[in-house]
């Protein structure tokens, strides 16, 4: 966007600036980026490629649109490697007939191995392990208990003293807090003994509060793993991942409150500890775990995850893409020249020019990238457009190529965005002038 609104003001080309030292007003050339908007919208609605999105989406698609823009971000190699984990993760967390919410992938990084090590956990990866000695590191068939209840001692939300004349009443004092703890683990450890009937089964209970050194002995004497202080944000997505639901007091605990995992293991690197929740059976949660050599490289992957997780959200929203490697951009520049500006009337015809000048911009971009001679390219493909050739931009041989054959595809919801915003951007930067130069004018005395 920001590129499409340096040549509308700049002095690149037969632009706006040389009509604007030649005398032009602004507001003449504004009109024309306004018609010229208009009727580029319209043309997108022609150009854009429908996509249906029923219950299984065409994940084909999906992996294009992921690929086109991961690979704008990282190596090939990568890039391809990334397009399965984006596109699969978007799927885990998307429900028919709700909005997807992408805040449901939790994008993990570990200072670990290489780029090409990451992937992508069906499940939930906690940056935090068990706090006691005794518990197991690795566990299957694993019954989960999400919970935010205190299992230790609190100190009172009020203003209160607690007054004792000797030791023995101090010390039933101190028993009756510790029962009153003990209680709620003891409940816990029911609801273990109820469904784990075998020795297949195993227990974990992740909890947001905190677990005091006494409840951890008692929950590792009965082979529970326990980990505490979760974060907040990892709630939602454990119920989510792991089914059952989070529960904030252990009064009715039933076997109905807990989801189900078939692996749950602790991976330590140096001093930081890891735990795994996978094999679940029906997650609408999930985790990309990105690996790398050093910071530099994880802060790469994870914007080009971001971005990827983002494409293939609006390609399931806009239920539609358009052909990308800079192919709309020459079609929509051909259609203004071609169409637009001969039913235009005025002045406002070079606004127009202007405008279609610019949507150039994206093709010429990919081409200095690429080490191509951007003239070269630019009357290429503006010639297999006069045609009829819907082509665009091959970055290795620098060649006219059929965008839909190679499975380049932009976001429509982007290019709409760009269209509306670029040219409101583009008309405030040149009408800036006019409004500092009436503000003197209007201080000058009379």
């Amino acid at each position: 966007m920001g590129k499409m609104i340096c040549i509308c003001v700049s002095s690149d080309n037969f632009d706006s600036r040389f009509h604007i030292l030649a005398g032009m007003h602004p507001r003449v050339l504004v009109d024309g980026f306004e018609i010229a908007k208009r009727a580029t919208l319209q043309f997108l609605e022609k150009f854009k490629t429908p996509v249906v999105m029923g219950e299984e989406p065409d994940k084909e698609i999906l992996k294009m649109v992921a690929r086109t823009t991961l690979r704008t971000k990282l190596y090939e190699a990568l890039a391809d490697q990334l397009t399965d984990i984006v596109a699969n993760a978007v799927l885990c967390i998307r429900k028919p007939e709700e909005p997807i919410d992408l805040f449901m992938v939790e994008i993990m990084h570990m200072r670990h191995k290489f780029d090409v090590d990451t992937r992508l956990v069906e499940g939930l990866v906690l940056d935090h392990g068990s706090r006691h000695p005794d518990m197991k590191r690795r566990a299957e068939n694993c019954y989960i208990l999400t919970c935010n209840v205190s299992l230790e001692y609190e100190k009172s939300e009020i203003n209160a003293g607690f007054f004792y004349t000797n030791a023995e009443q101090r010390e039933a004092m101190v028993a009756a807090e510790r029962r009153s703890v003990d209680e709620r683990v003891q409940k816990i450890i029911d609801l273990k003994n109820k469904v784990c009937t075998s020795n297949d089964n195993n227990f974990v209970v992740i909890n947001q509060k905190g677990i005091d050194p006494p409840s951890l002995d008692f929950l590792a004497r009965e082979g529970i793993i326990a980990l505490r202080r979760a974060k907040r944000r990892n709630m939602e997505r454990l119920v989510l991942a792991c089914g059952g639901e989070a529960v904030n007091s252990v009064d009715d605990l039933n076997p109905d409150c807990l989801g189900w995992a078939g692996l749950v293991y602790e991976h330590v690197l140096g001093e930081e500890k890891y735990t795994f929740v996978e094999n679940v059976k029906n997650p609408h949660s999930c985790t990309i775990l990105i690996k790398g050599p050093n910071d530099h490289t994880i802060a790469q992957i994870k914007d080009a995850v971001r971005d990827g997780l983002r494409a293939v959200k609006n390609t399931i929203e806009d239920e539609a893409v358009v052909l990308g490697a800079g192919a709309f951009e020459v079609a929509a520049r051909q259609y203004l020249v071609n169409e637009v500006k001969k039913s235009v009337q005025g002045r406002a015809q070079l606004g127009v020019e202007a405008f279609a000048d610019a949507l150039l911009v994206v093709p010429k971009t990919l081409a200095e990238n690429s080490g191509l001679d951007t003239q070269d390219v630019i009357i290429a493909l503006t010639g297999e457009h006069d045609k009829g050739n819907v082509v665009g931009l091959s970055q290795h041989t620098g060649e006219p190529i059929d965008p839909q054959m190679e499975g380049i595809f932009d976001n429509y919801s982007v290019k709409r965005q760009i269209i509306n915003s670029g040219p409101v951007i583009a008309s405030q930067l040149l009408l800036v002038d006019e409004v500092i130069r009436a503000g003197r004018n209007m201080r000058k005395p009379n």
